[in-house]
């Protein structure tokens, strides 16, 4: 593939394989010959660029250039430059003799930033090898703030104006917090400011129109300098006191994180009901982590889950976590990856892109609701940040926390297998009781026609707002209906570019495709038959059911909470803050309040489709069903209050409203673990997905027979397809799927690098592997 005019390649060419087509003019770039080359140098490195590559290319080091792997460098790539990483300072000894050093180009530049950390370099060769990625690609995951690779720009920063504001001045609690951080350190870099006060970027432009603060031009490195600065984090017990099932837990995990023999790998189950305090206790175990001096990184699966964490956070250890997550500006991301890179930020939160900061020091990781399916990456690399996580402890030495009420059957068969320790929370904290759970038989109680509650909820719901609590009522299904349909003809709205319908958002006076994002305005007139007048909503979604909630209570707050209505961290942090503040009685909402949330005063949970989940018909779709309404049901009842659930559903014998109606998720986890063991599916066996996708439908087609003619064959596997995916047609693309299922210890990753090295797509064709996927569509 190379030769000495090009350069020198390194590693195992089986990666390369894996993302193929569209990204195949990418991964055979090569660095071209140019003027600046090693002529009489005898120093090579080899430096992995964060493109689809499967291999780190050879350059020669200039004289004077000190390199050392984990070094950010510049170099040449063809017409351009790239920014790279070393992965060796020099070529291996049975190398040397093929590398042509006088053709090598040169280092251009090594770049004043500290270098990746070996683990991080360890862990990313690790993960391409597990998820047949290009090393290049998964190296990209940790740059993706190239900002923070460049010169530190001057800084804005900000000073009280005077000793003390005029008399006139408005003062609310988030000015008065403000000013409590500048007389703690002045001046302090705005992200800084922003940061320490807890307030917004409008709380500091009002106070400078007030003349409470001043602007002020901070030196290059003063900003960052300022961010540096060791929070002042309270490790003592600042809460209520531990249960003492909370205790006993927190015991087991200090002793882990304070083991002064040599350290070693730990995986931790904290299994607990919901409301039994989980977060209280792993809170201990990262007070552990600091007091030792090390870093700590919790991985929550939703952005509308740090809101509340941050306050609890704050209230225990005095001072708020570096956060990180999509949301965040260009700015505060550049200066939070270089404070993980120094080591100064100890304490982080994000979501799973967190996981390749480059922490210099890292000695815990927590996977707070483990269960979520919302850890798994399904674009680009594809991985899931829960395995990863664990993979990342294990290769660093240090302990893992998982902790869900409701655990993977993958984790609690790591538990039977003696790899994780599990511990239990079996009671909710402080007395509270499990909230009482009642299937409604829609068979023998479906609501009037056009209707969606049933006459038991919609009693429950006036007794609820009649004591002055709150309800919530769960549909995980967003918009105003899924489906619009000519009661003439039949025809359905559908998506031009998927093989899907468009869901009507009346809020927005719009259809749209929930999959690519196609949008198209309201329609009157059938497009099939010209009808005017001929189409109807089938179905609800959110928005159907808050209309119908206005009906039935007219002078009930109400608001919806879903993904297209709430936007950004700040946007799920106020309205948690309105239902913390009794400011709303009902909420509707999709799957994002089901996760982590405590609201003190909600006692009803109404679940409007528990069987919504089970059509999904995936290996996983009871069991994702089942903890998706635990979790969601979990919300009530959680303080003084009991709690209530009415679960409608078509389906009351089913195992899963079966187990939530009886309390009895260890008997629904039992029975899917032997229908699993039976099938010999994942945890008892292994699967992995081959997704060919293309515009070409025909293309696609016959690289799906090339493909198949070069399938495996052997005892112990079993070769699945091809077979058009269930969402045949996506984003303008026509995909095929082919299966491996394999037993336990065959490996799944030698088959398949076997495999796609007999057979190239041709242009056009993009090929993607997932190993342990998720998703079937």
């Amino acid at each position: 593939m190379t030769s000495p005019k090009h350069g020198h390649r390194r590693g195992n060419d089986a990666p390369s394989q894996r993302i193929l087509g569209q990204e195949a003019s990418k991964r055979q770039e090569r660095p071209a010959v140019g003027s600046a080359r090693a002529q009489g140098q005898g120093r090579t490195a080899q430096v992995l660029l964060p493109l689809a590559l499967s291999h780190a290319y050879a350059y020669g080091v200039p004289a004077g250039m000190a390199l050392r792997p984990g070094d950010f460098v510049r170099v040449p790539l063809a017409a351009r430059q790239c920014i790279g990483v070393v992965w060796d300072a020099a070529a291996g000894k049975d190398e040397e003799g093929r590398i042509d050093k006088a053709r090598l180009r040169l280092v251009c530049e090594r770049l004043a930033v500290p270098p990746l950390p070996p683990m991080l370099r360890r862990f990313i060769d690790w993960m391409a090898a597990y998820t047949l990625h290009p090393p290049g690609m998964v190296l990209r995951l940790a740059l993706s703030v190239p900002e923070a690779l460049q010169p530190i720009p001057p800084s804005i920063g900000y000073a009280a104006a005077k000793p003390e504001p005029a008399p006139a001045t408005r003062m609310t609690q988030a000015r008065r917090r403000v000013l409590t951080a500048l007389a703690q350190q002045s001046p302090l870099g705005r992200e800084c400011l922003l940061a320490r006060a807890d307030v917004s970027a409008s709380v500091l432009r009002g106070m400078l129109r007030a003349g409470v603060l001043r602007r002020l031009e901070l030196p290059a490195d003063a900003g960052e300098a300022a961010a540096d600065a060791d929070a002042d984090f309270r490790l003592t017990r600042a809460a209520a006191a531990l249960s003492p099932e909370q205790e006993s837990a927190a015991a087991v995990l200090r002793a882990a994180l304070t083991d002064k023999e040599q350290p070693r790998p730990q995986g931790f189950l904290l299994d607990g009901v919901t409301g039994s305090g989980k977060t209280e206790v792993y809170f201990e175990a990262l007070a552990a982590a600091l007091q030792e001096g090390r870093q700590a990184l919790v991985l929550l699966p939703e952005i509308a889950l740090t809101g509340q964490f941050l306050h609890r956070f704050r209230a225990r250890f005095g001072v708020a976590p570096v956060v990180w997550h999509s949301s965040l500006s260009s700015a505060r991301r550049r200066d939070v990856w270089r404070q993980v890179a120094r080591g100064t930020a100890r304490m982080l939160v994000g979501a799973r892109s967190a996981l390749f900061l480059p922490f210099v020091n890292l000695g815990l990781i927590i996977v707070d609701e483990e269960h979520e399916q919302a850890f798994k990456q399904e674009d680009g690399v594809l991985y899931h940040a829960r395995d990863m996580a664990v993979a990342r402890a294990w290769l660093g030495g240090f302990p893992v926390l998982l902790s869900s009420a409701t655990p993977s059957l993958e984790t609690l068969f790591n538990v039977e297998g003696g790899r994780f320790r599990r511990l239990c929370l079996p009671r909710r904290f402080g007395g509270a009781r499990q909230p009482r759970i009642e299937c409604v038989d829609l068979r023998r109680e479906a609501p009037p026609s056009g209707r969606w509650l049933s006459q038991s909820l919609e009693t429950a719901m006036r007794e609820t707002l009649t004591r002055g609590d709150q309800t919530l009522l769960f549909l995980n299904r967003r918009g105003y209906a899924p489906v619009s349909l000519c009661r003439l003809c039949g025809e359905r709205i559908v998506c031009p570019h998927c093989d899907s319908w468009l869901v009507e958002h009346r809020a927005h006076a719009c259809l749209l495709c929930h999959h690519c994002g196609h949008r198209r305005s309201l329609l009157r007139d059938c497009p099939a038959c010209g009808k005017g007048e001929s189409l109807v909503a089938c179905g609800p979604g959110v928005e159907r059911i808050a209309e119908e909630v206005k009906t039935l209570f007219p002078d009930a707050r109400c608001e919806i909470l879903s993904s297209d209505r709430v936007f950004g961290a700040r946007g799920y942090e106020g309205a948690i803050r309105r239902i913390e503040a009794r400011q709303l009685d009902i909420v509707i909402g999709t799957q994002v309040v089901a996760k982590g949330h405590h609201f003190p005063h909600l006692t009803l949970v109404g679940v409007v489709d528990g069987d919504l989940g089970l059509a999904n018909g995936d290996l996983r779709a009871a069991e994702r069903s089942y903890q998706l309404l635990h979790q969601v049901i979990g919300r009530c009842g959680r303080e003084e209050r009991s709690g209530r659930a009415l679960l409608q559903t078509w389906m009351p014998s089913h195992p899963v409203m079966k187990a939530l109606a009886q309390g009895d998720r260890d008997s629904f986890m039992r029975q899917e673990r032997r229908a699993r063991e039976r099938a010999g599916l994942p945890p008892f066996g292994r699967l992995a997905a081959i997704i060919l996708s293309g515009a070409d439908e025909e293309r696609v087609r016959q690289t799906a027979d090339m493909l198949a003619s070069a399938a495996p064959r052997g005892e112990g596997f079993l070769v699945l397809g091809p077979a058009p995916a269930p969402l045949y047609r996506l984003r303008g693309k026509y995909r095929y799927r082919f299966l491996l299922r394999a037993r336990r210890g065959i490996g799944v990753q030698r088959l398949l690098s076997a495999w796609m090295r007999r057979v190239k797509p041709p242009s056009g064709v993009r090929l993607v592997v997932d190993v342990d996927p998720y998703r079937f569509g």
